[in-house]
């Protein structure tokens, strides 16, 4: 009787602790100073066999559960905790701080050892040869919004440039009018030299030279204040307003002049002349194919203008041909992502005419940084099926339209009728049966339906 009050009061216990119902081992604690000597409360030394009549052990074939010693007052050894066991397996008792202990300097999921805590976990994938960008440009409207066809991916633009391209940098230049001033000086100056040496005929209204023999020295100075006055002269250029001097020698890049007016460049250095105002470019029908695999033709504007004149000048050799690459190829991406035509309703499709120039816009802006180049907006203005294809095409989307149209007007006629009943029978102007407001039902839609035919 006392063996089985005690393993209904353990069996209970064992309900209310899930670790002992798991059969998972217990983080190690400091034993208690002292613990009861009853026979109830007491575990026994070791795990023993249940009891050929015990219920526990007739009831369930699970792994033995620990019973209790035979009662004997006399019995002074300490108590000593239960050992928890797996079925066939030996076991022993972690801690619980390091069953999730983790290396702090090796990253996440590495345990000791410096081993992945997942040996199936998917390795980080190599850094690719493209990288993500954020599309440089900016819209009419503000910053660049994406709309809500376009995709939320990540945009893909070739990787910069090396140094050998540095980026734009200012040359040095002066005000024209102190060139202007220079030059003058200098052409004085040769005057008097060659007139201190004797050298210029005699003129009536010249004081007599006040040198007998300076013939060399006179020269010399002379040619000492030309020099001067043709490098004065020869570095004075006009700057426009939206253009710019880009300056280089031996093919190496020296710096850019934005300067407006009459200023000097160093003359010693090639320079040429680079629009920066904003420019518009049209392009010819390209060709491309659409989601369904249908050829199509588009026509794209582009706005673009000079940002970087460094890279516009050596990192491509024809900026405008460069812009126009980049506008085929990310046409070929968009037009490949929709349809031209949707036959079912809630399919994005090229129509969307701002989603599409949105997301081209972005395409082309990535592409054409490299280059130096700034776009504004990349707008489709024609989009059409190919030749070969528009007569079929065409014919496709006439049908497409009637059923449209034909399930508009079914939609109203119906409407119609279910509003005309209603009325009617809610005024009591016609008391029907389930016969007869058929009958009605039936010949309201068809009357509405011609009607509807007739008139559209």
């Amino acid at each position: 009787m006392g063996t089985t009050s005690s393993d209904t009061g353990r069996d209970r216990a064992a309900l209310a602790d899930p670790v002992a119902r798991t059969g998972l081992p217990e983080p190690a604690s400091p034993a208690p100073a002292e613990r009861p000597a009853s026979p109830e409360a007491a575990p026994p030394a070791g795990p023993p066999a249940p009891e050929p009549g015990s219920a526990t052990g007739s009831a369930t074939g699970s792994a033995p559960v620990a019973a209790p010693a035979a009662d004997d007052a006399g019995n002074s050894a300490p108590p000593r905790r239960a050992v928890r066991v797996i079925r066939n397996a030996d076991t022993m008792e972690i801690p619980v701080h390091l069953l999730f202990r983790e290396e702090a300097d090796g990253g996440e999921g590495v345990r000791d050892g410096g081993r992945p805590a997942d040996p199936f976990a998917p390795r980080p994938a190599p850094e690719a040869a493209f990288r993500t960008v954020a599309a440089p440009h900016r819209g009419s409207a503000g910053a660049h919004r994406p709309g809500p066809d376009a995709p939320r991916g990540p945009l893909l633009c070739p990787p910069a440039l090396d140094e050998s391209v540095p980026a734009e940098h200012a040359a040095p230049s002066l005000p024209g009018s102190l060139a202007v001033a220079v030059a003058a000086g200098g052409a004085a100056g040769a005057g008097g030299a060659l007139w201190w040496g004797g050298l210029l005929p005699a003129v009536a209204w010249l004081p007599p030279a006040g040198a007998e023999s300076g013939g060399a020295v006179a020269w010399v100075l002379a040619a000492g204040a030309g020099a001067v006055t043709a490098v004065s002269l020869g570095g004075l250029a006009r700057g426009r307003t939206g253009w710019a001097w880009v300056q280089g020698r031996f093919g190496r890049y020296r710096g850019t002049v934005r300067r407006t007016g009459l200023v000097w460049l160093n003359p010693l250095a090639g320079r040429c002349r680079m629009d920066l105002r904003p420019r518009h470019w049209r392009s010819a029908p390209l060709p491309a194919v659409d989601a369904d695999g249908v050829a199509v033709e588009v026509v794209l504007h582009v706005v673009w203008r000079v940002a970087d004149t460094a890279r516009a000048a050596h990192a491509v050799d024809d900026v405008a041909r460069h812009l126009g690459e980049c506008a085929e190829a990310a046409l070929a991406r968009v037009v490949s992502r929709r349809p031209v035509d949707a036959f079912r309703p809630g399919v994005p499709t090229l129509r969307h005419t701002e989603a599409v120039a949105e997301e081209l816009t972005g395409l082309v802006a990535g592409a054409a940084a490299v280059a130096g180049l700034e776009v504004f907006a990349v707008q489709p203005v024609r989009i059409a099926y190919a030749p070969e294809v528009a007569e079929a095409m065409g014919r496709r989307r006439l049908a497409a339209l009637d059923a449209l149209h034909r399930d508009a007007l079914l939609a109203e006629a119906v409407d119609a009728v279910e509003e005309t009943v209603r009325r009617l029978t809610a005024r009591g102007l016609v008391e029907l049966d389930a016969r007869e407001h058929k009958a009605l039902v039936r010949d309201l839609t068809v009357a509405f339906c011609a009607g509807r035919t007739a008139g559209g």
